[in-house]
């Protein structure tokens, strides 16, 4: 069907998306190019050539080369039924339509992306679209609604019902002033238009487009919305949203839905403390009353209610026999409930003049700034601060979004990418006994705890990870596995409860470059969390780094990372270009140089976890001493701050909590790509130490928790900086000793 439609197939346009995630490029700088700068000669009128086009990709995407079947696709499918025959001629494309249809795509305020796509179709500049400019923005809505999953079979005379409605004044046309009140109430428009919506918490539903597999019945008309068709679900986008209150209806139904009666915080004294149930009818899944045990005839009509904190479902004949106090479930020990969240002018022993005062002074408050409300967390609880990177992993951290605003209440889901971890960790500042959860890779990771580092919180609160990267090194050290592949997150947060307090090690790293001619790139990280390197194991880093970059289609799963990580090391192997490492470098631990003469390395990995580039243990398993029935390292005393001697790094275990580093000589790529594949135990153990110092005299690879750059030479320094608290998950079934820690 997308072919006959000339629409791009779902693997070009998941390979488009992937470029825009790289891109820093907005399409309004690059339409300024188009008409007033360097592509102006590509523009004939409205329209651009293929070749235009490819220079169109070019820019926007930041990539040299676009694959040329994917350019030509996108290109033919600006030249579909869906075109306009008198704006469109053969051989070219409308820029304003390439334009629009990419301005949906990005980010961006909702204000400000309803502001220029009317510009966009404003040909005339008379401040009005008429009714030709309004089709052509319907065509691009069509677009976006095909990758959205919708079914479009019946969704032109909606749309154009919907344009109707936002002519206002009905003039027949549609002002700039018309068209932005319209992106503040028309809901389907907003979705289809790709906005972001942020509302208060407000009665206004969030609505997602949803593509139902089983029979589904609208909440306003109760007609089936039938098997296999698009609906509207409420659905928050991002922490200020509605709460998933999980009311379904068509796309027609959705301006005329009910208002939403789930609130995020409680707005009057008498909901503080007690937190009641709320019922909404529809959304029971398991089709199993709770209250009665009997089936709930869920595909006959919209029946049963739900309650959208505890998540019970129930017969509407049993609601009667329910209890009025909701204790928010089987995962009570995470949620904050709305009783537990309240205004500050609503606090205990504030005076006001009268209820009606009081009540005003709480509608008058501005709840996106969470300065405005207080928490009270129910007594032998620990409430769940979630931070969660929606472009780690794919499509899985947006869906691991909604999935945790489902779960919790969405005001302690944050998405990274909208207000970074400030927020979060300044609403849960006085909040005793909480715990964060970190969804994304370990460069997210280590951008939380730098922000706790610098948010001098009074009580540091542990940190658990759920793994969305491609490494997760630290999240395999800490038990929580090697990457999320869609596993209940109801029980991983069941996990979570039975975790234990580990103490983290951290490190700083001090790089002084010496006076050269040559410029360094700039060093990624001042901390290292996970490990540092010099030399080989950089090398194949830096390579693959510059080459995900360029291309990053060809790195879209851990399996393909892998292959792509030994063909680099099998090319590093040839080339050697870390040949005799210690010719070009001195190493001092603690004050004391390190003999590296009777020895011909390429690289020298520092480690404070046993895992790096995606599961590989440079320093290898570890057999537990003969008689050793004290632990690991007893032999070598907690006062040893340098140890060398090669019978105790023998039996030495790594110990992400012990103020010691491991330092490991690596012979060269070959051997790291045995050990990224497992075909090889371990490098070359030179040392346990709790200070290092490196002097190089060339430029060289090096990297910080798998982030790569070339530095000339220079003085490298690392010292502890301090612990972070860290949540480890609960001891593997596998009788494997080293399990306890990876």
């Amino acid at each position: 069907m997308a072919k006959e439609r000339g629409l791009i197939s779902p693997n070009d346009f998941a390979q488009l998306q992937k470029y825009m995630e790289y891109s820093t490029k907005k399409v309004s700088d690059v339409l300024k190019l188009f008409e007033d700068g360097e592509m102006a000669k590509y523009l004939q009128e409205d329209a651009i050539g293929y070749e235009g086009f490819q220079q169109f990709l070019k820019i926007y995407l930041e990539v040299d080369d676009v694959p040329s079947h994917l350019s030509l696709a996108l290109f033919q499918s600006f030249q579909t039924n869906y075109s306009l025959e008198e704006t469109v001629k053969k051989d070219v494309v409308c820029l304003s339509d390439v334009s629009c249809y990419f301005s949906l795509l990005e980010g961006g305020r909702p204000e400000d992306k309803l502001e220029f796509t009317f510009k966009l179709y404003d040909m005339d500049r008379n401040g009005i679209l008429d009714s030709s400019e309004v089709d052509k923005i319907i065509i691009q809505m069509m677009r976006v609604a095909e990758y959205l999953d919708w079914d479009v079979s019946e969704l032109r005379p909606i749309l154009q019902e919907m344009m109707k409605e936002i002519d206002y004044d009905g003039s027949g046309s549609v002002s700039l002033a018309e068209w932005l009140r319209a992106g503040a109430t028309t809901v389907p428009l907003l979705v289809l238009l790709g906005l972001e919506m942020t509302l208060k918490d407000n009665g206004q539903h969030m609505w997602r487009p949803k593509r139902f597999t089983r029979p589904v019945y609208c909440n306003l008309c109760e007609s089936s919305i039938g098997l296999g068709k698009q609906g509207l679900r409420c659905n928050p986008r991002d922490y200020m949203s509605c709460f998933i209150c999980k009311y379904t209806v068509h796309d027609k139904c959705a301006m005329k839905a009910l208002p939403c009666e789930v609130s995020t915080y409680a707005k009057s004294r008498k909901d503080i403390g007690v937190q009641s149930h709320v019922w909404v009818r529809g959304g029971c899944v398991s089709g199993r009353c709770d209250r009665c045990q009997k089936k709930i005839r869920i595909y006959h009509g919209l029946v049963g209610l739900h309650c959208v904190w505890c998540h019970l479902e129930i017969h509407d004949d049993c609601l009667q026999a329910m209890g009025h106090e909701c204790d928010c479930g089987l995962l009570r020990d995470h949620v904050l409930p709305p009783s537990s969240i309240y205004p500050s002018v609503l606090a205990s022993g504030q005076d006001h003049k009268s209820s009606k005062t009081s009540q005003k002074t709480v509608d008058d408050l501005n709840l996106s700034t969470f300065e405005a409300l207080r928490i009270d967390p129910v007594v032998n609880t620990h409430p769940l601060l979630v931070f969660v990177n929606p472009k780690s992993g794919g499509k899985q951290g947006e869906r691991v979004l909604w999935k945790f605003q489902y779960l919790l209440n969405p005001r302690q889901v944050f998405n990274l990418l909208k207000d970074g971890p400030e927020a979060g960790l300044r609403f849960f500042r006085e909040v005793p006994d909480c715990r964060i959860l970190v969804c994304g890779g370990d460069g997210t990771v280590g951008w939380i705890l730098e922000t706790i580092d610098k948010a001098n919180l009074p009580v540091v609160p542990p940190v658990a990870v759920l793994p969305l990267g491609t490494g997760n090194d630290l999240a395999r050290c800490l038990r929580w596995g090697g990457g999320y592949e869609g596993q209940n997150l109801g029980k991983i947060l069941k996990d979570l409860e039975t975790s234990k307090v580990v103490y983290m090690d951290r490190w700083s790293v001090e790089v002084i470059p010496q006076q050269t001619e040559e410029k360094s790139d700039p060093v990624p990280f001042q901390i290292i969390n996970n490990y540092f390197s010099i030399g080989v194991d950089a090398s194949i880093a830096h390579r693959f780094h510059i080459m995900r970059e360029k291309y990053p289609e060809k790195f879209n799963s851990r399996m393909k990372n892998k292959l792509w990580y030994f063909e680099f090391a099998t090319s590093e192997s040839i080339f050697s270009t870390c040949k005799k490492l210690e010719e070009s470098l001195t190493v001092e631990i603690c004050g004391k140089p390190l003999d590296l003469s009777s020895l011909s390395l390429e690289g020298i990995a520092v480690l404070n976890i046993p895992s790096t580039h995606g599961g590989s243990n440079l320093w290898g398993d570890t057999k537990r001493p003969h008689g050793d029935i004290h632990g690991i390292n007893q032999a070598l005393g907690s006062a040893a701050k340098v140890i060398t001697d090669p019978d105790i790094l023998k039996t030495s275990v790594p110990d992400l909590s012990d103020k010691r580093l491991e330092v490991v000589g690596l012979e060269g790529a070959i051997e790291m790509g045995q050990i990224y594949t497992k075909l090889k135990n371990a490098g070359h153990r030179l040392a346990k130490c709790s200070e290092i110092t490196f002097h190089t005299t060339k430029t060289l690879p090096m990297q910080i928790d798998g982030e790569p750059w070339m530095q000339t030479p220079c003085t490298i320094k690392i010292t502890h900086r301090n612990q972070m608290p860290m949540l480890i998950g609960p001891p593997p079934r596998s009788s494997n000793f080293f399990g306890f820690l990876c």
